[in-house]
């Protein structure tokens, strides 16, 4: 791995791009379940769902991006398959075809999960003095957030 001289040492960047990495894979199982719903929705406000999950998994898509690219200027290599995601995402993968009801529920919990993800990493990034890192996960909490609401808004 090339030597990175960051100001950042060696040892926190590790625990940076193992918390990114954790964020990176819950950014994504969520993006593939988010869109595995929007194939599959049925219900009385399907068009809306669709346009909902649809809006959801493109974000966390572009997400998954920009972890991994941060992973990658802290010299480290961003994790690519989905059972590395397994092993370190907290979000869980999903095969079924719950009713539309249940899908929103899942994806409000899952967004949770992530939420929690992203603030550790935001202790982790606060801890190694990273404010670049800080900033984006930040921003994910942010988002992760706003979905979370957006989806329980459709059970009230």
């Amino acid at each position: 791995m090339p030597t990175v001289n960051s100001g950042i040492s060696a040892q926190d960047r590790q625990r940076l791009a193992d918390s990114l990495s954790r964020a990176l894979a819950d950014s994504d199982t969520l993006s593939l379940k988010t869109h595995g719903y929007r194939w599959n929705v049925a219900g009385p406000n399907v068009r809306g769902l669709r346009e909902l999950f649809g809006q959801q998994s493109a974000e966390l898509a572009g997400a998954a991006d920009e972890l991994a690219e941060r992973i990658r200027a802290l010299g480290h290599y961003a994790p690519g398959s989905h059972s590395r995601f397994a092993e370190l995402g907290a979000v869980p993968d999903d095969g079924g075809r719950p009713d539309w009801q249940q899908m929103i529920r899942t994806l409000a919990d899952d967004q949770e999960t992530a939420i929690g993800t992203c603030r550790a990493a935001v202790q982790v990034a606060r801890a190694a003095d990273d404010p670049v890192s800080k900033d984006l996960l930040t921003r994910r909490l942010r988002v992760h957030e706003k979905h979370a609401w957006m989806l329980r808004a459709h059970l009230r």
